[in-house]
């Protein structure tokens, strides 16, 4: 890495020999989330953010069916393995489709394969050794058991068992949940269970309460968050909420609008704008060490990385804490 490169800082991931860059590209656009990513789209937006100094990478299996994870890897060859930190996810293991129908549901790639629940230990060593194939490296930073509780009540403590193996072993950097549901982290923080968790839009400006529990565990015992979707799935993503914006994959409630909307105008008597603040917003708790945002393009890298940068005064989180934020 060369010194005219711009530096994002970087957080600890505590308790392990990690640290990320607190602004992380998400690779799900890169496997054709809802539509097609071109190879080159992919790689300049991979190239882009290695510009913007964003040294957190992250993708899974799940995403186009392995083409994200192919790309992502193809992509990060160019670049010294020692000066990124990467992550994928296990607990969708991929297998023959014997029922295809041409396309996958929410990924634009053609469905010659499908996910298979798998928590269990060879489940996990499989999908790992698949992952390091089609990312073409020797090793995973961070493993993540992805959305176990999608799966079952005891799904990430059977995989946190192999995790930690791994861990241990030193085949993975640190072991991690990817989750949307913040139920377990506090439990799974306290038995030392995973050393952080990637969590889905419950640690944002317009959600709280749920994830106040993990939060409080991570810092309690030396554990991370990464903070993903804090956008909530776009209803945060534009200065003042779009018509079809919506939230958590679906439409938006009235009230919740407008509540969206005298954020954002709080926001701009502070001189900031409703996406600045939502970056930002999760970085302001000692427990938060990064937040992970998706990017489809070198555009987008740029608009993030330029929101991410942007001054956010002190003064706002008072005044939005004033209105129960």
């Amino acid at each position: 890495m060369t010194s005219s490169l711009p530096t994002i800082p970087t957080r600890p991931l505590r308790g392990t020999a990690l640290s990320v860059t607190e602004l992380g590209f998400g690779a799900a656009s890169l496997g054709n989330l809802y539509r097609e990513t071109s190879d080159a789209e992919a790689r300049e937006a991979v190239d882009r953010a290695w510009a913007r100094g964003i040294r957190y990478f992250d993708t899974a299996p799940h995403y186009g069916l392995g083409l994200s994870e192919r790309r992502l890897g193809e992509a990060l060859a160019a670049y010294p393995r020692d000066e990124y930190v990467l992550s994928t996810k296990v607990g969708r293991l991929l297998v023959p489709n014997e029922h295809p129908t041409g396309q996958d549901a929410d990924f634009v790639v053609p469905d010659a394969l499908r996910r298979e629940w798998d928590f269990s230990r060879d489940g996990i060593r499989r999908s790992l050794e698949q992952s390091l194939e089609r990312l073409g490296t020797d090793r995973i930073d961070i493993l993540y058991a992805h959305d176990p509780d999608q799966f079952g009540e005891r799904a990430a403590w059977e995989a946190s068992e192999t995790l930690t193996e791994l861990r241990d072993a030193g085949v993975i950097g640190a072991r991690g949940v990817g989750t949307n549901d913040a139920g377990q982290l506090a439990a799974l923080f306290a038995a030392d269970a995973i050393d952080v968790a990637m969590l889905a839009g419950r640690y944002t400006l317009l959600e709280q309460e749920s994830a106040q529990p993990a939060l409080d565990a991570a810092l309690a015992h030396g554990k991370s968050i990464v903070a993903v979707a804090v956008f909530n799935s776009g209803l945060l993503a534009t200065d003042r909420p779009a018509p079809d914006a919506r939230y958590d994959y679906g439409p938006v409630p009235p009230a919740l609008r407008e509540r969206t909307i005298a954020l954002a105008e709080i926001c701009e008597v502070h001189g900031a704008t409703l996406p600045q603040a939502a970056i930002a917003f999760p970085l302001q708790h000692p427990a938060v060490v990064n937040v992970t945002l998706g990017m489809r393009s070198g555009e987008q890298v740029d608009r993030n990385a330029d929101l991410y940068a942007a001054e956010v005064p002190d003064s706002l989180w008072p005044a939005l804490g004033k209105q129960n934020v």
